[in-house]
């Protein structure tokens, strides 16, 4: 049976790369969502069997929104991969480089990719809405001297032509995507990462209680991130990835830490991707 996945974008997109990786395999069915909200969406009305969601990027930072769209969601989070971002600079067969008159791009990928492009100051960056739809719309296009930044999966999907290979500037940067299911893992003794979020009173040292339970615990704060409660100046929800090597005492912290906090959510819990397997190097298809 094919899996059905939700993601952001079209076909080409590094979510489509994300989801491929994932899984190890292409025999997916893509469920191409214009926003991450309709992404949760096809999840949460069987649409889709699960979605894979972006979540931070190790230049851009977290995707806030997206936290809230889980935390408000029927969804949990079952599963992450991280995605080393490679951007390749494309366009049909017979382009060369030296005559490329304009570029197309999300601005942040035209952004990862400046110091490549000081090496043709008469190339016009121009902003577009997606990496992969500049792919899409170049390889529609009559227009000679085109190319458009954007993935290797982009490339093959529209039968476009690497021109330069690894053009971004920061070779270590990641993008981390969640997978989302209705489902959760609490079957699975394997778990050993966690996703919470709770928001705190105003008294002095509430956050810094919390913090020292899940120290005596000895488990380990991956990540804390403050978001501010829309309507509520000055109260923050917290947003923390947790660690852990033991599961019995990690589920004692949770008990322990549950009466010091409000609205205390467990976003999901799962299995730690294995970073190793994304290696410092682009990725072939």
């Amino acid at each position: 049976m094919v899996k059905k996945v939700a993601i952001q974008g079209i076909l080409g997109a590094f979510h489509e790369e994300a989801t491929v990786k994932y899984y190890k395999t292409d025999n997916i069915d893509l469920i191409q969502c214009r926003t991450f909200a309709d992404l949760i969406e096809a999840v949460e009305t069987k649409k889709a069997d699960t979605g894979i969601m972006a979540i931070e990027n190790t230049i851009a930072g977290s995707i806030l929104p997206n936290y809230s769209l889980i935390e408000k969601s029927e969804l949990k989070i079952t599963g992450e991969i991280y995605l080393r971002i490679v951007q390749n600079l494309i366009a049909k067969n017979g382009e060369k480089v030296e005559e490329i008159e304009e570029v197309f791009s999300h601005p942040m990928a035209i952004y990862q990719c400046s110091n490549f492009f000081k090496k043709y100051p008469n190339i016009r960056l121009v902003e577009s809405f997606d990496t992969a739809i500049s792919a899409k719309d170049i390889a529609s296009s009559s227009a000679k001297n085109t190319a458009a930044i954007a993935s290797s999966f982009a490339a093959k999907r529209y039968n476009l032509k690497i021109l330069a290979e690894s053009i971004e500037d920061n070779k270590l940067n990641y993008t981390r995507f969640f997978e989302l299911k209705k489902e959760d893992n609490t079957s699975n003794d394997n778990i050993n990462k966690s996703s919470i979020c709770f928001s705190l009173s105003n008294k002095t040292g509430s956050l810094s209680k919390v913090l020292s339970v899940f120290s005596f615990y000895d488990i380990n704060l991956h990540k804390i991130q403050s978001h501010p409660i829309m309507g509520v100046p000055g109260r923050y929800s917290f947003y923390v990835d947790l660690i852990f090597d033991d599961l019995k005492r990690y589920k004692q912290a949770v008990n322990a830490v549950m009466p010091l906090t409000e609205n205390f959510i467990i976003m999901g819990e799962y299995i730690e991707a294995n970073k190793s397997l994304t290696k410092l190097h682009k990725t072939k298809i």
